[in-house]
């Protein structure tokens, strides 16, 4: 643990200020196959801030399902302080508990659902503040506190969850606080969450100058896209075309056609395949397949929806047609895919 938690009584100060005399207390979850990246991303910007002004101010202690070190995906382990067992909304040792935050890795499914989804809304239902890095935004869906709240996961994830939650409001960003909920894409967007956590509980001045000595230019905003569109990789060759593989990538599950795609571009039908051939080589009808089956291979790596639903979600109108695309671009078909996932679960919670 960075620092013993020790209880504080409330006053009337602002956050920060309060955060000054009090000090954050934080329990961090760490859980089987997490990402080393996006674990020390949050928590070496907590630890700059302490050094630069030379106080405990950020508390932290890691937090396992069990006793056990927790193995992370690139099989280098952490000793954990804490149980969850242990943890309660005081955190321990009788302190205040300000903030839990979850890092996850790629086997979310796998993570003991019945006592995780207990203990998350046990701390939602005391008001405990959470925030979860990476894949863990699964956990918090799965447990059923996402409903209408906007939220984000990390890329790899964001068309099988779409899928699967419905009634969250997915988003492609770096991170979104809603409430109580703080969701973050992972990896070095969890530095930028870490450094916004900052600026709240210490300040604009002390943020800036965590950012400074990380070498860090600026922080981001949360509201950042996570990965650009595709066509961004033509931002320099034509703008006309980055628009084209936008509008494309927003119509996914009810494809455009062609006639209509040159309408919104405003482009006749001509124009816009001799776009697409002059800079990519192909036709525009090849392209915009292309980006309905990787979708769809997105959701069947991530997923155990019916291939049926795959393939309407992914702008097909039938198993059949879909099958016989799939594997004439990966040479392999989507139930050999499959088999290759024999991990991935359908959620308990479907909601």
């Amino acid at each position: 643990m960075n620092g013993p938690f020790k209880p504080d009584a409330t006053n009337s100060l602002a956050p920060h200020e309060q955060d000054e005399q009090h000090g954050v207390n934080l329990a961090i979850l760490v859980l089987p196959g997490f990402s080393h990246l996006a674990l020390h991303s949050y928590i070496e910007p907590l630890c700059i801030a302490n050094s630069l002004s030379g106080d405990a101010r950020f508390r932290w202690q890691l937090v396992g399902l069990d006793g056990c070190t927790v193995m992370g995906a690139n099989g280098l382990a952490v000793p954990v302080d804490t149980t969850v067992a242990a943890l309660d909304a005081r955190g321990t040792k009788g302190g205040v508990l300000d903030q839990l935050i979850i890092v996850a890795g790629e086997m979310i499914e796998k993570h003991s659902p019945d006592i995780l989804n207990s203990f998350l809304r046990k701390m939602a239902r005391l008001g405990v503040g959470i925030s979860a890095i990476g894949t863990a935004t699964w956990m918090l869906a799965r447990a059923g506190l996402l409903a209408d709240i906007r939220c984000t996961i990390h890329w790899s994830k964001l068309a099988a969850f779409s899928e699967l939650f419905r009634t969250a409001r997915i988003q492609d960003c770096l991170f979104v606080k809603e409430g109580q909920y703080t969701t973050c894409a992972g990896e070095l967007a969890a530095f930028d969450l870490a450094v916004d956590f900052i600026c709240t509980h210490a300040g604009e001045i002390t943020a800036q100058d965590v950012c400074r000595h990380a070498t860090v230019e600026g922080r981001r905003s949360g509201s950042n896209r996570q990965t650009g569109s595709s066509g961004l990789a033509f931002a320099n060759v034509s703008a006309k075309l980055v628009a084209a593989i936008k509008i494309m990538e927003e119509n996914i599950e009810f494809p455009l056609s062609l006639a209509s795609l040159s309408n919104r571009m405003e482009l006749s039908r001509r124009q816009l395949e001799r776009l697409f051939k002059a800079h990519i080589r192909t036709t525009p009808a090849r392209y915009y397949l292309n980006l309905r089956v990787e979708h769809s291979k997105r959701l069947i790596e991530g997923t155990q929806l019916p291939m049926i639903d795959i393939a309407i979600a992914s702008g097909f109108v039938s198993s059949s047609h879909f099958a016989k695309c799939f594997k004439a671009i990966h040479g392999i078909s989507p139930q050999r895919l499959r088999s290759n996932y024999p991990g991935v679960a359908r959620p308990r919670h479907w909601v």
